[in-house]
């Protein structure tokens, strides 16, 4: 990896027009970074720092300096004898030049952005699969992945926290990539990180709105539905080729802006044929969904094996995206025929069918009102239970709309925690229950979501007719967020596998 000198940051930082001023400079200007970094506990010798966050201490850049920073980055001056460059605006400062530290692998690799209110991993999935099998088919490394799921890079593999890393991260996430021989790199992009300035210097070949709907408004995310709004549509500005579903509400503004700020424009429908790629003759064989679509340079057939008829949607998308990358339709069938998402759309049941769970990551309005939809039209003669809870602190208005949603739909509810934070997880299922109790009585508070699965088997068992419950939230999790940490949990696939193995016990 190509070295640049401090005095090369600090052009760079002023011909972004960020600079404000420097100190102490002069002595240092030639001086080669050896590393770049904002986590104070990771420096070493010759490193510039980047001092980033509202808790930020005045500690952490002593402690970092004793330990190899030769100056800093930052909006404010520090009572520490080091040099230092002062900017307007210290996002903007670490976005730019993490990309050159880097060596912007960014304009190497094809990156693929998925931004949206719901399906955003799904396409992800979808969109990996079909590239992956089109790479292994011609002797190539399988696609780089940024998701709420999972990250890898060919290097790093784990399980995410958030959907968009940190701006600095990203770009080492291309740079691990395109080392390892990955030629694309699909990743989810949250209104969080286009509002935050995560992603200004990552540039899209192809970026996908897939819809929009109220979400993520709190004091400490977007103050209104307008922000958040906004704040997708600035995925268009970087990207070459956008896709835009037609279905979504707004499509006729987001469109507008996606020709304005985007090279070429394309458009999917499963309403209109009047878009560039529609789907028709949708239907359900079993578990499988089978559809027809039309393209610019084809008409075929499609299987997904993932349930959920919604999820056509997210495989348009994913078709546009293979074929604006020129993928041979085979692929793209068995792509997504074999397509699998973790956590998502997953569904196990008793070996007499009687009780079907379907684990899902489906967490807020949006997603809920097609999970229900989609379950009554597909499963229309079982019972149905939801299990969910929301978030700490934010996205409050997921409260009302999925207690609403899931009150008005269900035969019995369970509120649990998920990811509670630094919030009493009672006080948010009390917040959920009085929009559940509005439609029904018959619902649960139970913190622990095994103890809440656990009872929804026993209590389905005992029904006579048959069950399907929508545990969502959490997918293959296996941590929760209390208080400031993520603590070890057991996953909600790993509970529904265990609670119905027992039951499969008791009737053999």
């Amino acid at each position: 990896m190509n070295k640049f000198s401090l005095k090369e940051y600090i052009e760079l930082l002023e011909n972004e027009g960020l600079l404000v001023k420097t100190e102490g400079c002069e002595d240092v200007l030639e001086r080669e970074v050896n590393l770049l970094s904002y986590n104070s506990k990771e420096v070493k010798e010759d490193t510039l720092f980047v001092v980033k966050g509202v808790s930020f201490k005045d500690e952490y850049l002593k402690e970092a300096i004793e330990n190899g920073v030769f100056a800093y980055i930052s909006e404010k001056e520090y009572d520490v004898k080091c040099p230092y460059i002062l900017v307007t605006d210290i996002r903007r400062a670490l976005s730019c030049t993490a990309a050159m530290y880097f060596n912007y692998p960014g304009e190497v690799l094809n990156v693929i952005g998925v931004g949206g209110t719901k399906g955003k991993s799904t396409t992800t999935y979808y969109i990996k699969s079909i590239l992956d099998e089109y790479s292994k088919a011609n002797n190539k490394k399988e696609t780089a992945v940024i998701s709420s799921i999972d990250t890898y890079d060919g290097v790093e593999c784990f399980e995410s926290h958030i959907t968009t890393p940190e701006s600095y991260d990203i770009h080492r996430h291309f740079y691990n990539a395109l080392n390892s021989g990955m030629e694309n790199l699909v990743m989810e992009v949250s209104s969080q990180a286009l509002k935050i300035e995560r992603v200004p210097d990552v540039f899209f070949d192809i970026g996908i709105f897939m819809n929009i709907s109220e979400d993520h408004i709190s004091p400490i995310e977007h103050p209104d539905f307008q922000d958040y709004y906004e704040s997708k549509l600035k995925m268009f500005k970087n990207t070459k080729n956008a896709i835009v579903n037609m279905d979504a509400d707004l499509a006729s503004n987001t469109l507008a802006v996606a020709r304005r700020d985007s090279a070429r424009v394309f458009t999917f429908s499963m309403k209109t044929k009047d878009t560039d790629f529609y789907a028709y003759d949708i239907r359900k064989d079993g578990f499988n969904t089978i559809f027809k679509v039309h393209t610019p340079s084809f008409d075929e057939e499609f299987i997904l094996t993932m349930p959920g008829l919604f999820n056509v949607e997210n495989a348009l998308a994913a078709i546009a995206t293979a074929w604006i990358m020129d993928i041979p339709v085979e692929y793209i069938k068995h792509g997504l025929e074999i397509a699998r998402s973790s956590g998502r759309m997953e569904v196990f049941h008793t070996k007499d069918m009687k009780i079907i769970i379907l684990v899902d990551y489906a967490h807020n309005k949006l997603s809920f009102e097609k999970l229900f939809s989609s379950t009554k039209e597909e499963y229309p003669d079982r019972r149905i239970v939801a299990i969910f809870g929301c978030p700490g602190k934010k996205a409050l208005l997921r409260r009302k709309d999925l207690g609403t949603i899931a009150g008005q739909n269900s035969d019995f509810v369970y509120i649990v925690a998920e990811d509670p934070g630094a919030e009493p997880v009672i006080d948010i299922s009390n917040d959920i229950a009085q929009y559940v109790k509005q439609y029904t009585s018959n619902y649960a508070l139970i913190e622990e979501r095994g103890e809440a699965i656990e009872d929804a088997v026993l209590k389905a068992e005992q029904e006579d007719k048959p069950t399907i419950i929508l545990l969502t939230g959490k997918g293959r999790e296996t941590r929760q967020k209390y208080g400031t940490e993520y603590l070890p949990c057991i996953s909600d696939v790993e509970y529904t596998e265990k609670f119905l193995a027992e039951y499969d016990a008791r009737h053999e």
